[in-house]
C-alpha cells in the first residue's frame, strides 16, 4: 500500500512538473542553439552570435528573476550547464589517465603534476584575464583594443547584472573555464617524457590567459571570423585544433625521446607501461565529451533545445564508435593486428572531429565524419614518424589534424561555406603553431625547456618531483 502512495505522489509530481514546463520553456529564449562560447549576452547592448542556429524560438524572457515560470526555466538551464561543466572538467581525469597509460611508468607522477596545474594555473589565469579577453562584450565596458581580433573587458568575473540574461555570469565562467584547461593540457602527452617542469608551467600560463583566449575571442567572443561566418559549435578547431598545434611546436623543438628513432631514423617502439589506465582514460573521456557537446548547447528548457541537444549527442556517440572502428580496422590491415592503441585513439578522434559540427549533420553523416577521423589518425601517427617528430600520446593526430577535419565538415556536411572555414582553421591554428612554437624557442635559447639526457634516463618522477608513482 506504502508503494502504491508513493507511486501515486511520484506521479503527481511529474504531472505537475510536465504542466509547468511548456508555459515556462517553449519559445522562451531568442537563442536556441549556439555554439559553446556563442552565448546569450547578458546585457542589452553586448554581442549576440547565432550563425549556428538550428532552431530559433519566437520570444525572448527580459526578466528571469520576475515570472515564477522565467525562473523555473533559469534555473534549469544554469543547473543542466553547471552539470555540463562537471562533466568537461572530469575529462581531464581522463587525459591524465590516458597520457599516464601511454607513457613510461617513470613518469607518472610528472604527467599527472602537469595535468593537475593545468587545471589549477588555467582556473585562476582564466578568472584574472583569460574570460575577460575572450568575452569582453559581456563587460559593462569593454575596452576595444583593436576591434575584431583583440579586445578586453575586465578583470574578473563580469557583473551579475539583475535582467536580460539567460544564466548566471558564474556558471557562464565555470563552464568557459574547464574549457580552457582542456585546451591546456592536450600538449602534456605531446611533450610527455623531456620537457622541464617549469618550462611546462610557463606554457600553460600563456596558452590559457593569451593564446586561447584570444583566438577564442575571433568566433566566439564576437570577434573578426565571427563577422564572416566560420563555424564552430563545440571546439574542434578552437579547443582541440589549438591545443594540437601547440603540442605540435612543443614537439618539434624538444626533439624526441632518447631512443624513439634509432640512428639510421628507424622508429622505435617505447612500450606504453599500463594499458588498461589508458582505456579507463578513454572511457572517461568520451562520458565527459556529454558536457562538452551536449552542453555547448547552452539552452535546455524548451522543446527545441532538448532536442537538438538530443541530436548533439547521439552524434557524438555515433561518431566515437565510427571513429574506434575505423582506427582498429586502418591498423589491423596495416600491421597485421587490432592495435588497441590505435583504436582507442580513433575513438578519441572520432569525438574531435564530431565536436565542430555535431549539431549540423545527421546520424549517417556522424558515422561517416567518426570513421574517416579514426582512419586519419592512423595516417597522421605514420607521418610523425616519417617525419621523426616524437609525439608518445598522438596528440597532434588526434587533436590536430581531427579538429581541423571538424572544422572542414561543417562545410563538407553542414552547408558552411568553405572558403569561409578555411580562413578560419588557418588564421586558429597558424596563430596557435606560431606563438607556441616562438615561445617553445625561447625557453630553448634560455635553456628551461629539456631536461638532461641523465635525467630522461632516470625518469623525471625523480628528477623533477623526487618521487615515485609506484612502490617497487
Amino acid at each position: 500500500m506504502r508503494k502504491q502512495i508513493a507511486l501515486v505522489s511520484m506521479s503527481c509530481l511529474f504531472l505537475l512538473i510536465a504542466g509547468m514546463m511548456p508555459a515556462a520553456t517553449t519559445g522562451a529564449f531568442t537563442l536556441s542553439t549556439v555554439s559553446a562560447q556563442e552565448e546569450p549576452a547578458p546585457a542589452a547592448d553586448a554581442p549576440v552570435a547565432a550563425e549556428e542556429t538550428v532552431v530559433v524560438a519566437e520570444e525572448e524572457v527580459a526578466v528571469p528573476d520576475g515570472d515564477p515560470e522565467d525562473q523555473l526555466a533559469y534555473a534549469f538551464n544554469n543547473t543542466v550547464l553547471f552539470f555540463c561543466a562537471c562533466l568537461v572538467m572530469l575529462m581531464q581525469a581522463g587525459f591524465a589517465m590516458v597520457e599516464a597509460g601511454m607513457n613510461s611508468s617513470k613518469n607518472v607522477v610528472n604527467i599527472l603534476a602537469k595535468n593537475l596545474m593545468d587545471m589549477c594555473v588555467g582556473v585562476l589565469l582564466f578568472y584574472a584575464i583569460g574570460f575577460g579577453l575572450m568575452y569582453s562584450g559581456n563587460y559593462a565596458n569593454p575596452h576595444v583594443i583593436k576591434e575584431g581580433f583583440l579586445a578586453f573587458g575586465g578583470f574578473g568575473i563580469y557583473e551579475n547584472l539583475s535582467s536580460g540574461r539567460t544564466f548566471s555570469p558564474y556558471v557562464d565562467w565555470f563552464f568557459q573555464a574547464v574549457f580552457a584547461a582542456t585546451a591546456a593540457t592536450i600538449v602534456s602527452g605531446a611533450v610527455a617524457g623531456r620537457m622541464q617542469f617549469k618550462a611546462y608551467l610557463i606554457y600553460t600560463v600563456v596558452l590559457t590567459a593569451f593564446v586561447y583566449p584570444i583566438s577564442g575571442y575571433w568566433t566566439w567572443g564576437g570577434g573578426w571570423l565571427k563577422e564572416a561566418g566560420f563555424t564552430d559549435f563545440a571546439g574542434s578547431v578552437i579547443v582541440h585544433a589549438v591545443g594540437g598545434f601547440a603540442g605540435l611546436a612543443g614537439a618539434i623543438v624538444l626533439g624526441p625521446r632518447l631512443g624513439r628513432f634509432s640512428s639510421t631514423g628507424t622508429p622505435q617502439a617505447i612500450p606504453a607501461h599500463n594499458l588498461a589506465l589508458s582505456a579507463l582514460g578513454v572511457f572517461i573521456l568520451w562520458f565527459g565529451w556529454y558536457g562538452f557537446n551536449p552542453g555547448s548547447q547552452l539552452l535546455f528548457a524548451s522543446v527545441a533545445d532538448t532536442d537538438a541537444v538530443m541530436l548533439v549527442a547521439v552524434n557524438t556517440t555515433l561518431a566515437a564508435g565510427a571513429g574506434g572502428c575505423g582506427g582498429m580496422i586502418l591498423a589491423w590491415i596495416l600491421f597485421g593486428k587490432p592495435d588497441l592503441s590505435m583504436a582507442m585513439n580513433g575513438v578519441l578522434a572520432g569525438l574531435v572531429g564530431i565536436t565542430a559540427n555535431c549539431h549540423l549533420v545527421t546520424n549517417n553523416e556522424a558515422i561517416i565524419v567518426g570513421a574517416i577521423a579514426g582512419v586519419l589518425v592512423v595516417l597522421a601517427t605514420i607521418a610523425l614518424d616519417k617525419l621523426k617528430i616524437d609525439d608518445p600520446v598522438g596528440a597532434f593526430p588526434v587533436h590536430g589534424v581531427c579538429g581541423v577535419w571538424g572544422g572542414l565538415c561543417c562545410a563538407i556536411f553542414g552547408g558552411i561555406d568553405m572558403m569561409t572555414q578555411l580562413k578560419g582553421i588557418l588564421a586558429i591554428c597558424g596563430w596557435s603553431f606560431v606563438t607556441m612554437f616562438i615561445l617553445f624557442m625561447l625557453l630553448k635559447v634560455v635553456g628551461i625547456i629539456r631536461v638532461t639526457a641523465e635525467e630522461e634516463e632516470q625518469g623525471l618522477d625523480i628528477s623533477e618531483h623526487g618521487m615515485h608513482a609506484y612502490i617497487h
